[in-house]
């Protein structure tokens, strides 16, 4: 089964064939390769404090609409606490949608030289997780100004501030919630940082590049390590780093 992208908390690009892209360092490359399966780290990990959160909009317009609606005030507090605690318990893992390489997510994600950045599309991610993942772009709002929607804990992990609209997120999301008894846990602490999920590589990847700034050694190094595990797609240098003519 496919990924879920039906949920109306979830939106797909007008393209679903647009490309998608992850930048990693090699060392995270070649786990991948081991492993077969894509990282999804806790949300409360990622270095955007604002992750899972809500607008200040909303907070300050709450106790006008729950008065409205005859919500009591302890059940915004409750709300509040419910929307915090959420955030350990859902996984992320993020993507560049672009039909180009990206020059400023090398520099953000590729810290060093020895660096590469896996290809996909919307269509053939979607294809390759299963059915408990949903996937969807990234909505970015003013946090100061713009409502956020509610009602469902999945709002806040597909909107982000609009200072991080460069990043074109494609967003994957695993939310866990534990149970007992069909009840959940409310409060209950997570002690995992992330979850894997097995993917087949060869559906998924469409090319692998190489860091621009790499040395010719470098990117045969990892069209060697990716044929050993035996994949066949393609890798090759990105050429953002060529010289210019005149």
């Amino acid at each position: 089964m496919p990924a879920e992208t039906s949920h109306p908390c979830f939106t797909s690009p007008e393209n679903i064939d647009v490309k998608v892209w992850r930048y990693m360092d090699f060392t995270k490359y070649v786990e991948l390769l081991e492993s077969c399966c894509l990282f999804f780290v806790r949300s409360d990990h990622l270095d955007d404090p604002y992750e899972g959160a809500t607008s200040h909009v909303n907070v300050r317009l709450r106790p006008q609409v729950s008065s409205e609606l005859g919500i009591p005030s302890d059940k915004l507090e409750q709300m509040a606490q419910l929307t915090k605690w959420v955030r350990q318990w859902t996984y992320l893992n993020c993507w560049h949608m672009n039909e180009y390489e990206s020059a400023a997510m090398w520099k953000l994600y590729a810290k060093t030289n020895e660096a590469v950045a896996i290809q996909s599309t919307f269509r053939y991610l979607e294809q390759s997780l299963p059915s408990h993942v949903y996937l969807g772009i990234v909505h970015y709002i003013d946090y100061d100004t713009e409502w956020m929607p509610e009602g469902n804990t999945f709002w806040p992990f597909v909107h982000k501030r609009k200072s991080f609209e460069h990043e074109r997120e494609v967003r994957a999301v695993i939310q866990d919630l534990p149970q007992n008894e069909q009840k959940i846990e409310v409060g209950k602490e997570n002690k995992q940082i992330g979850q894997k999920v097995q993917v087949e590589l060869d559906e998924m990847i469409h090319r692998v590049y190489v860091s621009p700034t790499s040395p010719q050694w470098f990117a045969d190094l990892v069209d060697a390590i990716t044929k050993r595990y035996g994949h066949t797609f393609e890798v090759t240098q990105s050429d953002l780093a060529q010289e210019p003519v005149y």
